[in-house]
């Protein structure tokens, strides 16, 4: 029953996260950007995980500086990436950040001495490649990335490292390493907020609404979701099922929004894809 859950849970959240970028892109039609709309929606997260965080802190006494370096690289992630979808080409984002394997693997071996094996090196080659194609081929040499396309590889980058600290950190409760994550997102969004990097938005307050219950009502229950599911099932199958996210994402922007690719790109992003069921199958 509980593995039945767990796939469930899984599927569903990373089908979520798939189509995440449909009320991201709405919203910030209504004249929400990226930074006050991430301000509203996790501050909504805070107001419900902050009991949780503190309830916990006896479980997780020793290891603050730990959970501050997750709410550092978990919040920064969750921030570029949802900027990079608001802004960004939907499939480009999500191809470039599934390059998320490739980091892991390098962080795995120079953090946590993990050993990378003929089927890692393979991916993280073919990972590699297929992101030099989606950038343009030899023209991603140039200069030419663009700043979303940046905020994704940097989103990919620090969730792998989020991901390593999760891995490294035993002791600390799973729900309280999942709230600094969240509300670490909410306080770098406050500091930018803060500094007016982006204007505050002028529109009604049940827009402002329609944000926090994205917060709670998306965000929240995805993350609840994904974490359940990768808590109570085999790594390597629980990293295949989440693929589907990328998945999604391509297929509904295609449909959707009428984004395309070109054939560089679909070759780039066959590799990307090719790369992570590697590493996911090499896990099983």
């Amino acid at each position: 029953m509980k593995n039945s859950l767990a796939l469930f849970a899984l599927v569903g959240a990373s089908i979520m996260w798939g189509l995440g970028w449909l009320p991201l892109k709405a919203l910030n039609q209504m004249g929400i950007e990226g930074i006050p709309l991430t301000f509203i929606a996790y501050g909504a997260i805070t107001i419900v995980l902050l009991p949780l965080l503190i309830a916990q802190r006896a479980s997780w006494r020793g290891e603050g500086r730990w959970l501050l370096l997750i709410a550092l690289l978990g919040g920064y992630a969750n921030l570029a990436f949802t900027t990079a979808m608001v802004y960004g080409e939907v499939i480009r984002v999500m191809v470039l950040f599934y390059l998320l394997p490739v980091w892991g693997v390098l962080g795995g071996f120079i953090f946590l001495k993990e050993k990378i094996d003929r089927a890692r090196g393979i991916a993280v080659v073919i990972a590699l490649a297929g992101a030099v194609l989606v950038l343009g081929g030899f023209n991603a040499f140039n200069g030419k990335l663009s700043w979303s396309d940046g905020l994704a590889l940097s989103a990919g980058l620090t969730f792998a490292a989020n991901n390593l600290v999760f891995r490294a950190r035993q002791a600390a409760p799973v729900q309280s390493k999942v709230a600094a994550m969240l509300i670490g997102c909410f306080v770098i969004a406050t500091v930018l907020v803060a500094m007016q990097v982006q204007a505050w938005p002028e529109t009604s307050t049940t827009n402002f609404i329609y944000v926090a219950l994205f917060g709670l009502g998306f965000i929240l229950l995805a993350t609840t979701g994904t974490q359940y599911g990768v808590t109570h099932m085999e790594a390597g199958r629980a990293s295949i099922i989440i693929i589907l996210e990328l998945i999604t994402a391509v297929i509904s922007a295609m449909l959707i929004a009428g984004e395309t690719m070109s054939t560089l790109e679909w070759m780039g992003g066959a590799m990307i894809l090719s790369a992570a069921i590697i590493e996911a199958r090499r896990s099983e």
